[in-house]
């Protein structure tokens, strides 16, 4: 099968341009990009911000991000592009709404995204009502994505994503694959507002079981890309996917109807994604 004839769009976890083009003249397309702070200081491009220094003002590496997802956002400007605040387990939700609005300007394609804690939660909410598009990461669990879903409500489809990372819990023996699937069911009979972006992506299998599931949107780094080559998704229709040992995730029934925090949003590998994003900024950067 090949990528244009897939509905799942496809993105680029990448926050280099250089990345962004030579996947576009891999592949033949790309639907968008999601970004984040530890992604844009392995740009190689950091090194000539840094020039020889350890670390940059915080100023700085915010006009550096701004360049950046402004090259990539002229390369698939039909597309969108996910910039995402900067936040720390003490950041307040009028913090992080405080940057979203700023971001919001950088480009005209953008998402902003969030982590899905309370005060994530409450910033999204408040950015839907301002007209901005979300991004919501760190997804580890149906009951993070049904608060997003319930948190959103009322924003139209294509403003709000909802970003499980499948990889990561693969990593503690969780399949990473079945959230994907629970999440779909879970919003097959809603008004869809919330769109599911397969996130994490390891391998061309997680990318092929995704868009045989019917994931909206697929982001993977630009070596997964290179190894889809020309292979594109042969076989896909009969393609089954092997978790090996990992444990299964249970589907579970969730109310749709409830008010978002009526849900345990808690998740130990959302606590360490929003340090290791914060921690991996804090290491190049000065107040």
């Amino acid at each position: 099968m090949s990528l244009n004839n897939i509905k799942t769009r496809l993105f680029l976890d990448s926050a280099d341009p250089n990345e962004t083009a030579e996947v576009i003249k891999l592949i033949g397309r790309l639907d968008g990009q999601t970004t984040n702070p530890t992604l844009a200081i392995k740009n190689p491009a950091i090194k000539s911000l840094l020039s020889g220094r350890e670390k940059v003002k915080r100023e700085e590496l915010l006009n550096f991000y701004k360049d950046t997802v402004g090259k990539i956002s002229k390369l698939i400007p039909e597309g969108f592009v996910s910039i995402e605040v900067y936040a720390d387990k003490d950041s307040t939700a009028n913090e992080m709404l405080s940057q979203a609005k700023e971001m919001y300007t950088w480009i005209p394609n953008a998402h902003i995204k969030f982590p899905i804690n309370r005060e994530g939660l409450i910033a999204a909410r408040r950015s839907i009502d301002l007209g901005i598009r979300v991004n919501m990461t760190l997804c580890f669990s149906q009951e993070q994505a049904a608060a997003v879903y319930c948190a959103t409500k009322g924003a139209k489809k294509g403003d709000v994503f909802v970003s499980p990372f499948i990889g990561r819990l693969d990593d503690i023996g969780e399949n990473g694959m079945d959230l994907i699937k629970n999440i779909i069911k879970m919003f097959k009979d809603s008004d869809r507002h919330v769109e599911v972006l397969t996130a994490s992506v390891r391998s061309i299998d997680h990318l092929k079981y995704a868009v045989k599931l019917g994931s909206d949107i697929i982001t993977a780094p630009a070596k997964i890309y290179e190894e889809l080559g020309e292979r594109h998704l042969e076989g896909l229709e009969s393609y089954e996917y092997n978790k090996g040992s990992l444990l299964n995730i249970s589907y579970k029934e969730l109310n749709l109807e409830n008010n978002w925090d009526q849900f345990d949003i808690k998740h130990t590998l959302t606590d360490k994604g929003i340090e290791k994003f914060s921690s991996d900024w804090d290491s190049v950067t000065t107040s």
